[in-house]
């Protein structure tokens, strides 16, 4: 057997035990194979390429939530403008970012089309392959959200959740949306869900009051995913759970979720992650399963945004805000009266603090942040005919490496004595062919 191996003693998620990368001549992951196994047919001394001892190996980032970096605020796009979004992406790139959905707030309705027309074009231009984050599509948040909920967005900006309202804000842009955030108890007919998805939409539900009653309607017409979970919406509680608790019990409703501290109180994370670990009962329509999207195996059905704001990359200090101005300090932005607007950290430093603060072992805390918004918004197929079932870490049907640029992975590091989690891009990987 002769082995021309590019990346070993690797742990890699989903895999058990420490895995080899073999690298093909165009630098893609071509096969991953246990060290056991190699290490009877190679000697040690023979294998060549980068020794990681024990490092775990990961895609890049996907942020589902990003309201803009560097200063320039996603929706205020404009066509003078368009040129940072290059900028932007590098800069993610450079804090481990491989894909991402640029969202747009609460804004007057001729701003979201002409943001959504931007973004059409840069898109359109984006190399396949290249040191930079890339755009996904983008997620609307808003402006179809309960005023009582609506936080930090403008409520004189707020619309009515009808199908014609939707079509306005869409304009010709629809197949840009991946992801729209709204209300469903704003929607009395009960066609809203379904026409977005029947546009390719992932509908999530957020900035809202819904019952449990109400949520889980609106999960049987085809939601299937929750924007921030914990904040702009009722708290559980064990009478009314609300939308929360008829997320929580639904193996096929994604959850988004910050985990910077301030959003929610790490005891909180700590019990979604619990809950999001036991089997879900499988959503119904009718009285049949409604196809399941796959769950991540490594941390159920939950996944990691920054819901960063346009001062990610800028020191703490003031910064304008549609017609207002946000205050940032120690990586959190309010309003002046107080009221959390986002926040400016990185999405990988959520991966860090779950690990800190002993929520999740490393290799959980990882794929909350690189498989799961993959699967959430179906960039990843399950090729697993268990359809219904969740692929456990022996299922090596559903491997999001094969196929992957090698110097696009993050390679991290857990040191223990110190509890500290870092990680770096493989860019100058040297490739022994």
């Amino acid at each position: 057997m002769t082995v021309n191996l590019d990346i070993f003693n690797a742990h890699l998620l989903g895999y058990e035990g420490l895995q080899m990368i073999l690298v093909d001549r165009q630098g893609r992951i071509k096969e991953i194979l246990p060290m056991d196994t190699v290490s009877k047919r190679v000697a040690p001394t023979d294998l060549k390429g980068l020794n990681v001892a024990g490092d775990w190996i990961s895609l890049g980032g996907v942020d589902l939530q990003i309201n803009g970096a560097l200063g320039l605020p996603f929706p205020d796009l404009t066509p003078k403008n368009a040129d940072r979004l290059s900028e932007i992406c590098q800069f993610l790139w450079q804090r481990g970012v491989d894909g991402f959905l640029p969202t747009l707030v609460t804004s007057s309705v001729p701003k979201i089309p002409q943001s959504l027309a931007v973004l059409a074009d840069f898109a359109a231009k984006q190399p396949e392959d290249s040191s930079a984050a890339k755009m996904l599509g983008v997620h609307l948040e808003g402006p179809f959200l309960n005023p009582q909920k609506r936080g930090a967005h403008p409520a004189e900006f707020l619309s009515p959740l009808t199908i014609d309202n939707v079509k306005r804000v869409l304009g010709d842009y629809a197949q840009m949306v991946k992801v729209m955030t709204l209300a469903p108890e704003l929607d009395s007919t009960g066609e809203v869900i379904p026409y977005l998805r029947s546009l390719g939409i992932t509908v999530s539900l957020g900035h809202s009051m819904a019952t449990a009653a109400q949520a889980q309607q609106a999960f049987e017409l085809g939601a299937r995913m929750v924007t921030h979970t914990f904040n702009a919406m009722p708290p559980l509680h064990h009478r009314e759970p609300g939308l929360l608790g008829a997320a929580l019990v639904h193996r096929d409703v994604w959850c988004g979720l910050i985990a910077d501290g301030e959003h929610v109180c790490p005891i909180m994370l700590e019990l979604l992650l619990r809950a999001s670990r036991s089997p879900r009962a499988p959503l119904t329509k009718g009285g049949s399963p409604l196809a399941p999207l796959a769950p991540n195996a490594l941390g159920g059905c939950v996944f990691l945004v920054s819901d960063a704001l346009a001062p990610l990359g800028l020191p703490d200090g003031i910064y304008p805000w549609d017609n207002r101005e946000i205050e940032v300090k120690n990586g959190t932005a309010r309003l002046p009266d107080g009221t959390l607007a986002g926040t400016t950290l990185p999405l990988l430093v959520g991966v860090q603090n779950l690990v800190k603060w002993g929520i999740c072992e490393v290799e959980e805390a990882i794929a909350l942040a690189t498989v799961a918004p993959r699967h959430a918004i179906g960039l990843t197929i399950d090729r697993s005919e268990r359809s219904h079932e969740i692929p456990t870490k022996k299922d090596k049907t559903n491997c999001d490496y094969l196929g992957q640029p090698a110097n696009r992975l993050l390679r991290w590091h857990w040191e223990k004595s110190t509890s500290s989690l870092t990680w770096q891009r493989l860019q100058k990987l040297s490739l022994n062919k």
